[in-house]
């Protein structure tokens, strides 16, 4: 309950008379020196959820010299992973790089190249002639605000197309990289003991199985134990699509899935960004972690 009778914290400068001793007047300065302290430096525990919440203030303070960019998809993952699995681990994957290293991160691009998944309910896709001209817009746009560096964070393995975006923005002005590549993933894989080899865990199975599990639990539903099917023979997906391969849209073995295994994936491929944040900044990697790091 408010106090009728409490008057409210003095704004501007702090009178003459307010050094005088008394417990009103110690506690009156002790408040005022607690607002104008700045905020400390370092870390910060990863946001919760899949979107950034910094204000344009935030951004401006952090002065970030690397943008990442979250791209997942919008398609089938089995009967017990979402539609919106892969851009749920593209974000999960940002939040925990934002949280170790001092860089904008974006929102995540969740509709992609899906083409491979239409037979089933659900999924949407858009061209990759799209894709591209929205990555390019995008890193135009962060051009013009200053930011020159852009690291692509993959979640969609059909997505086949990023990599020519990284490769033609050589002398554009912005410096892009695609991350995870295929040996962070394999670190990340043997560190999490991860059992299904790459190959065999194409697609709902023990790696975005363990991930989501970890990362957001109450969106996996039942199922993922008893959904086991391995298709290593898929020589024309490209071709025929995936459902000529499976019926339910799994291929890998999610039932050996758990989410201490997502955590080590995600603590792998935090550490593995190190390498290309230096590449890209190598004057800051010295201290990843510091001053503005989300």
């Amino acid at each position: 309950m408010t106090d009728p009778q409490a008057r409210p914290l003095q704004e501007g400068p702090l009178p003459e008379g307010l050094l005088q001793e008394g417990p009103l007047q110690e506690r009156l300065l002790q408040e005022r020196l607690l607002q104008e302290r700045p905020p400390e430096p370092g870390p910060r525990p990863p946001e919760p959820g899949p979107l950034p919440w910094d204000t344009t203030g935030d951004a401006g303070a952090r002065r970030a010299d690397v943008a990442i960019l979250p791209i997942g998809s919008f398609e089938q993952h089995g009967p017990y992973l979402p539609l919106a699995t892969d851009t749920l681990i593209a974000c999960a994957i940002a939040r925990e790089v934002a949280a170790a290293y001092p860089v904008h991160r974006l929102p995540p691009l969740t509709f992609s190249c899906s083409h491979e998944h239409s037979a089933w309910p659900g999924t949407v896709s858009i061209s990759a002639t799209t894709l591209c001209a929205v990555v390019r817009d995008i890193a135009e746009s962060l051009r013009r605000s200053g930011v020159r560096n852009l690291v692509l964070v993959n979640g969609h393995g059909g997505n086949y197309v990023l990599r020519n975006v990284v490769q033609e923005s050589l002398g554009t002005g912005t410096r892009m990289a695609l991350f995870p590549g295929s040996a962070d993933w394999g670190a990340a894989r043997e560190r999490a003991g991860v059992e299904t080899p790459s190959h065999s865990d194409m697609h709902a199975g023990e790696v975005e199985t363990s991930i989501l599990l970890h990362d957001c639990p109450e969106l996996v539903r039942p199922g993922h134990m008893t959904s086991d099917f391995l298709a290593d023979d898929r020589e024309h997906l490209l071709t025929v699509g995936l459902r000529p391969y499976t019926d339910t849209g799994v291929v890998g073995r999610p039932s050996l899935a758990s989410a201490e295994k997502g955590k080590e994936l995600l603590a792998s491929l935090t550490g593995s960004f190190g390498g290309y944040f230096s590449l890209l900044v190598p004057e800051r990697s010295a201290d990843p972690a510091g001053e503005g790091a989300r």
